[in-house]
């Protein structure tokens, strides 16, 4: 049996997800979001506070804080004090930004679907399948 190679598979993977976002990335960028920011957007119901949102995406603190100055310009996030804790704030999806966020996710999931369309549905499954067993 031949060893698997890791990195190799790492590799795949890597450029198919890259595939999938520039893909629509154009598309992207005309609902007024980076890539980045939309999978922030796509965070923050279950990650309202920045520090948690900088940890999920892994992207350093400073990056986040750039992130949601313009999706808040733009409209797409509040800022609010948070209850629970009088000293930090967190973040809440405008009904704008959740039309982008869905638009967005949207497209992303055409386009991988698109892709996922060339194996089987037994295949399909088999993939859904070690994806969560590897997460």
């Amino acid at each position: 049996m031949a060893k698997i190679d890791a990195a190799k598979i790492w590799s795949l993977n890597y450029r198919l997800s890259m595939s999938v976002i520039t893909s629509v990335s154009a598309e992207i960028s005309a609902l007024g979001l980076e890539v980045k920011e939309l999978f922030l957007l796509a965070e923050v119901d279950v990650h309202p506070h920045p520090a948690e949102l900088a940890e999920t995406l892994s992207m350093p603190k400073a990056t986040v804080t750039v992130y949601v100055k313009r999706l808040e310009a733009a409209g797409f996030l509040r800022r609010e004090i948070d209850p629970a804790d009088l000293r930090r704030h967190r973040l809440l999806v405008t009904p704008a930004g959740r039309k982008v966020m869905n638009q967005g996710l949207s497209l992303l999931a055409d386009a991988f679907g698109a892709r996922l369309g060339r194996l089987s549905a037994t295949k399909q499954a088999e993939l859904k399948a070690i994806l969560e067993q590897l997460s």
